[in-house]
């Protein structure tokens, strides 16, 4: 009997539907009955009020239907057998205007406008009226604003579509901006134009029932985003598509989706889901199509999915922290297609992938695969399109590839594929029109076979290590359009012009160790990109580069030059009206002349040349949306014109920059700017990026109140000063702000938690005062990574409690006022990697309980107010991930501990510089630098690297003897325990930290002889035991022959090179002659050299400080470093 009630449960409503349905008279079907009266009297006044628009302008009046002739005859017309109009399909006519008269055809059941520009709203359109209407469709329109109740009264609704209105306003505003392409520069209400909130989501659909198809994609149903699931579950039982792709839904996807036992296809790309249940879909049997696109998706994907009995197509790209495998697969499956790029699908590839014989689509690009590529995919024999790309595939690429019989694209880049590729059979019976291999390890001759593939058109082989290529080798190739042979090195030749080379589009040659400009561009007249970046390339660019053709050039990292004179008089020379051009490091001491005429210019870079004074007005091209000028000698943004002067170009008149008001980057850093900052930089709608750090700009930072789409705005170093301007709060794109290094005078901006993308928050060295104690508790910058504050007058209690905690990776307070004792709520912050208070009044004990946080690895409290021993640690778990470790110049005392040494893990771990990157703190958009006492020197680091391991305990009043212990801090690169209370006997021990480049002991009370072995520390750069009550003669050999008289100094009982003080027989000194030279403590440090020479190369503290001691301390220190040295000489 359950079963029974379930069958019925089960197959009523269908068939009250399809009851529904044939209830209908039926259409219009071999009959000649003329349409009635009042049917047509509503058509003529829809056309009377229709007009083409196809550029959302009036263009023409709508005379599509002839008016002598039948209306059931009509163009998108249809009627039944009685003459009543049943379907209007005015689908993609760029019509505009009215259709009120359409509500007075009552027995319409079908109405199509989609594809149409009414720009309008559909409040006062009677959708009520028309009870019979089983299938509406108003899809890309342009329709906006509230979706009316009246639609939900459509109760024999069949198929709703209102979908993509923000298709429509895309195309509108590539009319209004012509080269508007970037859909996110759209207003941010146009990108979901029609809304669901006054009727809801639940409102609407309740007394539709009877719907099959639900089509809402780009509406906003964000006012009810955590329901629609449950509500869709309950109510549309009779679904079969559901396609709600970016209508801003949020929380979980629900399990109840399963209910719906004829669901088909179900959309929901772009909306922020998070989460799939594990019984998500479990059990969907008619399941055909499943698009979870960029859905912020997370943890496991269900296996079972992949395995449904009648899913074809399936994808889940762009969830990148989705986790998931390829299951075994069975020969009956029914895939068409899978995606699933930008996953952390991982794993190897399964063989039974072959057993999918229907698949004409696997994209698994950017995964995390691994392992050989099966060779069962060869028996996939349907199979058009095959991306593997950007995963860690290794092996082989065996030849059986280049054979399926199907395919069209095979894309194999960036991968870990070696060896040869085996020439294969039948190339010129192949269909592959697009080939990428670039970035792997291949070798070898490139296979004749390739070179004859008769439908190739894309080529990109980049960044291998084939041998012997050669560009004459391309000419087979007759039908090759784009060609990509970057970072391949080419084999020299000359007189190429004249070879029958294809016509291309696009030619990427970057850095191929080219010598000069390939003369076969001479006869390429289709060109429309060139990059020939990165090679050795030095003169004047000849003329028969310019192809009028070209749109885009690269040339960037070459010495080339400019003719003065172009010749445009020539009937035969025509030259290009480029779109992009980039010159990167082109030794240019000027802008190009040619700029001058490049009206359609879009992307310009000229960073890193040599280009000073002011930028001519004509650089401000209207269309120009990328410019980057960074790192030359610009002295102002304007031009002036003879009447004007520095002050008026500043103020009332408009200045030329902003006439390129499509700027969306925008970088002049690294300049000598200066003047005010132009207010129309804040009112640029599409500016993604402004960076103007290192300039001396200087007066207030202008106003950001239209500046809507801002991602990253860096201000630093420059001399602005006043009040942050609060319309910054209107940018909510904003992910990075950078104002450090200025002047300006405020208190801290608790009012940026307004902009909820916010991750990077800089500060540092200003005038920002005031307590950072928020006082509405509550939390504050959801998505903060990186607050920066250090160097300002920040005073009271210090409360990190307005923070995100369990977000914050990198947070640098150091160098204010701030007192009390360390926030306990840090320990909440376990993502943090940097933690920097030094240099404020901070008064507790040391904060042992840091130790949960599983990723710090930077812990500074230098020179504050902090006591006490340091006894209490976890040994067993300890500090994980900390490498630096900075406690110098506060009020600790004690021994030092063994269980402090032992909780130091990742000092104990030694990295092999020959094998590891050049890895530093922190992410691409902000990498964390530090300031560390190194080699008796205040160092700035602009980067971390994360090999980088220092323990500075020095100025505090710790006394006993260095424990053996520390030998096991075998990665320490630089040790400071100087000014301390430490006695006994160096340890023996220390000759075991093989990686030690600084040691500095000086200034304790540690007695006995220098321990010998310490010559073993071959990397040791810089060594300080000044100013102990050491004895006996001074190790000679490997870099301690290498040290000055400063290392040593204030040890009178020492004796021997580098010391006068030669040892007696017994390596005690001879007594010193009366008035030796004393020199204070200070003296030695500002003299203090550092060795770069020796058997040691100091690679990590050489890397980190290299830069920075020539730059940040500047001439000044060279000099005194050289007139010490000649000191050193004439004594000698």
């Amino acid at each position: 009997m359950k079963t029974l009630h379930f069958l019925i449960s089960l197959f009523l409503p269908s068939f009250v539907f399809f009851s529904l349905v044939l209830s209908f008279p039926p259409p219009h079907v071999g009959l000649s009955k003329q349409c009635l009266d009042d049917q047509r009297s509503p058509l003529l006044q829809l056309q009377h009020h229709l007009y083409y628009a196809h550029n959302f302008t009036f263009s023409s009046n709508f005379d599509l239907w002839d008016l002598n002739t039948d209306c059931c005859s009509w163009e998108g017309v249809t009627c039944d057998a009685y003459g009543h109009v049943v379907g209007i399909d005015l689908s993609y006519k760029s019509l505009s205007g009215s259709f009120h008269s359409i509500f007075n055809l009552h027995h319409l059941q079908h109405l199509n406008l989609a594809g149409n520009n009414f720009n309008t709203t559909l409040f006062s359109y009677g959708f009520d009226k028309l009870q019979n209407l089983t299938h509406l469709n108003l899809s890309s329109s342009c329709f906006h604003d509230q979706i009316p109740m009246k639609i939900s009264h459509l109760t024999r609704l069949v198929s709703l579509d209102l979908s993509y209105q923000d298709d429509c306003y895309w195309r509108y505003y590539k009319v209004l901006y012509p080269g508007f392409y970037n859909y996110f520069s759209l207003p941010y209400e146009l990108q979901q134009p029609l809304k669901l909130e006054k009727p809801n989501f639940k409102t609407l659909i309740k007394n539709l029932r009877f719907l099959t198809e639900l089509y809402l994609d780009s509406v906003d149903i964000s006012a009810q985003s955590t329901k629609w699931c449950e509500t869709t579950s309950l109510v549309l039982s009779n679904l079969r598509v559901l396609s709600l792709s970016n209508c801003g839904l949020k929380g979980p996807l629900c399990s109840s989706l399963s209910r719906l036992p004829f669901l088909s296809k179900l959309i929901l790309d772009g909306n922020p889901n998070s989460y799939l249940p594990p019984n998500f879909l479990v059990n969907s049997s008619r399941l055909v199509s499943l698009n979870l696109v960029n859905c912020n998706l997370s943890g496991h994907f269900p296996t079972h999915i992949l395995l449904l009995p009648k899913v074809q197509s399936i994808d889940i790209s762009g969830n990148d922290r989705l986790i998931g495998h390829l299951p075994e697969f069975s020969s009956n499956n029914s895939l068409k297609s899978l995606s699933l790029w930008y996953t952390k699908f991982s794993g190897k590839l399964p063989q039974s992938i072959g057993n999918l014989k229907f698949l004409t689509d696997l994209t698994l690009t950017f995964c995390n695969f691994f392992g050989p590529i099966p060779s069962s995919i060869a028996n996939l024999s349907s199979l058009v399109n095959l991306d593997l790309a950007g995963n860690k595939l290794s092996g082989s690429i065996h030849s059986s590839l280049f054979t399926l019989p199907s395919l069209k694209s095979l894309s194999l880049s960036e991968n870990q594929l070696v060896g040869k590729i085996d020439e294969f059979p039948n190339a010129s019976s192949s269909l592959i029109q697009e080939l990428y291999m670039g970035n792997n390890y291949l070798t070898g001759p490139i296979p004749k076979s390739i070179l004859q593939l008769p439908w190739l058109e894309r080529l990109f082989i980049r960044g291998n290590s084939f041998s012997s290529v050669k560009l004459d080798m391309f000419i087979q190739l007759k039908n090759l359009r784009y060609l990509n042979l970057n970072n391949i090195s080419l084999l020299s030749e000359s007189g190429n012009g004249s070879l029958p080379f294809p016509q291309l589009e696009s030619l990427r040659l970057r850095s191929c160790n080219l010598t000069e400009f390939p003369e076969f561009i001479k006869t390429q007249d289709k060109l429309v990109e060139l990059d020939l970046s990165g090679n050795h390339i030095h003169g004047v660019v000849p003329n028969w580069l310019w192809k009028s053709t070209l749109l885009s050039l690269h040339l960037s990292f070459n010495v080339i030059d400019f003719p003065k004179q172009l010749p445009l008089n020539d009937a035969n020379f025509s030259f290009p009206m480029l779109t992009e051009l980039f010159l990167e490091s082109c030794n240019v001491s000027e802008f190009p002349e040619f700029l001058r005429s490049q009206e359609n210019l879009e992307y310009l870079d000229l960073s890193n040349n040599k280009i000073s004074d002011a930028i001519p007005n004509w650089v401000w091209k209207k269309r120009l949306r990328y410019l980057n000028l960074a790192n030359n000698y610009l002295s102002s943004l304007d031009q002036l014109l003879p009447d004007q002067s520095s002050t008026s170009s500043q103020t009332s008149l408009p200045r030329p920059i902003c006439n390129s008001s499509q700027l969306t980057f925008f970088n002049t850093s690294h300049n000598n700017l200066s003047g005010l900052i132009p207010n129309c930089l804040g009112k640029m709608n599409a500016l993604n990026l402004l960076d103007l750090q290192r300039n001396n700009f200087s007066g207030m930072l202008s106003k950001f109140s239209k500046a809507t789409q801002l991602q990253i705005l860096k201000v630093s170093e420059n001399r602005l000063e006043g009040k942050l301007p609060r319309s910054l709060a209107e940018c909510t794109q904003l992910e990075v702000l950078d104002v450090g290094n200025n002047m300006m005078n405020d208190t801290f901006p608790f009012w940026l938690e307004k902009l909820p993308a916010l991750k990077v928050l800089i500060l540092r060295e200003n005038r920002f005062y005031g307590q950072m104690k928020h006082f509405k508790h509550k939390s504050l910058f959801p998505s903060l990574d990186v607050l920066d504050i250090a160097s300002n007058q920040f005073s009271g209690e210090l409360s990190i409690d307005f923070l995100q905690s369990t977000q914050l990776r990198s947070l640098k307070i150091g160098g204010n006022k701030l007192e009390g004792r360390l926030s306990r709520s840090l320990a909440n912050c376990t993502a943090l990697e940097v933690l920097d208070l030094g240099n404020n009044m901070v008064h507790d004990t040391f904060p042992f309980w840091l130790e949960k946080l599983p990723s710090l690895k930077v812990l500074i409290l230098r020179a504050n107010r902090f006591y006490g021993t340091i006894t209490k640690f976890d040994t067993e778990h300890g500090f994980p991930k900390l490498r630096i470790l900075d406690i110098a110049s506060n009020n600790f005392s004690g021994d030092l501990s063994i269980e402090f040494v032992q909780s130091l893990k990742a000092m104990m771990q030694i990295t092999n510089d020959d094998k590891a990157k050049l890895d530093y703190i922190g992410e691409n958009y902000y990498q964390d630098s530090v300031t560390i006492f190194n080699k008796g020197i205040e160092l700035f680091y602009q980067k971390i690297l994360t090999t980088l391991t220092c323990l500075d305990l020095s100025n505090n009043s710790f006394h006993g003897r260095i424990p053996e212990e520390i030998q096991m801090l075998r990665s320490l690169r630089v040790m400071n325990l100087s000014n301390n209370g430490f006695s006994g006997e160096i340890p023996l021990a220390l000759q075991n930290l093989k990686d030690l480049e600084s040691l500095d002991l000086s200034q304790n009370k540690l007695s006995g002889k220098i321990p010998p072995q310490l010559t073993t520390l071959t990397f040791l750069e810089a060594l300080n035991l000044s100013y102990n009550p050491l004895e006996g003669s001074i190790p000679q050999g490997n870099q301690f022959s290498t040290f000055s008289n400063d290392s040593y100094r204030g040890n009178p009982k020492l004796c021997g090179p580098p010391l006068s003080k030669k040892c007696n027989e017994v390596g005690l000194p001879v007594p010193a002659a009366p008035g030796e030279e004393k020199q204070s403590w200070l003296y030695a440090m500002s003299t203090w050299k550092i060795v770069l020479i020796g058997y040691g190369s100091g690679l990590v503290v050489g890397l980190c400080i290299g830069y920075t001691v020539l730059n940040e301390l500047g001439n000044k220190w060279v000099d005194k470093f050289k007139k010490h040295g000649k000191k050193k000489q004439k004594k000698s």
